[in-house]
């Protein structure tokens, strides 16, 4: 136990103190690390999490349109509807500069942080905007804005206790076995990616023993894998089948609908007429 403590503390060279310099005994020194700080990560995991909560909350009453009463109704300037991603992106600018520019510490990194996890929670709760470059908010294809939303909470979350992803000094084994660590799992998330496991293979990047069963298990069918791999073998891609049916893709709908609210059929409509 001793000799952990001793690994973990810090002790500055000794300061000579003049002669005639009386020192209090009641004096105590902290012995601490003040560069170690998790609280601008805890307060950007909050951030993303309440603004996202707030969102669909707000846009679940302006779609069902009870919340006129409350005086909320989309933005719009000059008749033209603006999408709150536009005010993510810049409150995401903006703190970016500041972070930058000023470099701020202590309680103006823990509000700096949590500004742009306001911004980020903004922005990614539109994430099918910027995928698809139109309005499908309500469709089946704005629940993928809810697997993004998801992916970046589970990053952020296990950042929050801190991640040191290459150790030692450049070199020394210590170094080289956290790079070979870091190639293996890279390897996995993108074979999690061409079976078809986005989700997985993003979090997986930041969660190793995610990004390990996602390789591990059958690819989704339609997935390159699938395609490539299971062709000549008809017994994986039928398995691969029977797990990935309609069945199961209804219940993760179900939960995005939960989290999000379900698709309109206004907007199902809509969309249609535009890929027509």
């Amino acid at each position: 136990m001793g000799s952990w403590l001793a690994s973990r503390v810090q002790i500055a060279p000794l300061v000579k103190i003049p002669s005639g310099v009386k020192v209090s005994p009641r004096l105590r020194i902290p012995v601490d690390r003040g560069d170690l700080s998790l609280r601008p990560m805890m307060w950007m995991f909050l951030a993303i999490l309440v603004t996202f909560i707030i969102t669909r909350i707000v846009t679940r009453l302006i779609r069902s349109g009870s919340g006129a009463g409350a005086g909320l109704d989309n933005v719009r300037i000059a008749g033209q509807h603006v999408h709150h991603q536009v005010f993510g992106i810049l409150i995401i600018i903006g703190t970016g500069i500041v972070l930058v520019s000023a470099m701020p510490r202590g309680a103006a990194l823990d509000a700096a942080a949590a500004v742009f996890g306001i911004g980020v929670g903004l922005t990614v709760d539109e994430f099918a905007l910027w995928l698809h470059l139109e309005d499908v908010y309500w469709t089946d294809q704005g629940r993928k804005s809810v697997d993004a939303i998801f992916c970046v909470l589970v990053i952020t979350g296990t950042l929050i206790g801190g991640a040191d992803f290459v150790t030692g000094r450049v070199g020394t084994a210590a170094w080289w076995s956290s790079v070979a660590v870091i190639a293996v799992n890279l390897l996995l998330c993108v074979i999690c990616l061409l079976k078809g496991k986005v989700v997985t293979g993003i979090i997986g990047v930041f969660i190793s023993v995610v990004a390990l069963i996602g390789a591990i298990r059958l690819a989704k069918p339609g997935s390159w894998w699938a395609a490539h791999r299971y062709a000549s073998r008809p017994q994986l891609a039928s398995r691969a089948a029977s797990r990935y049916d309609q069945r199961r893709e209804q219940r993760w709908n179900r939960l995005r609908d939960l989290v999000a609210g379900a698709p309109s059929q206004q907007g199902q409509a809509d969309g249609l007429n535009r890929q027509a």
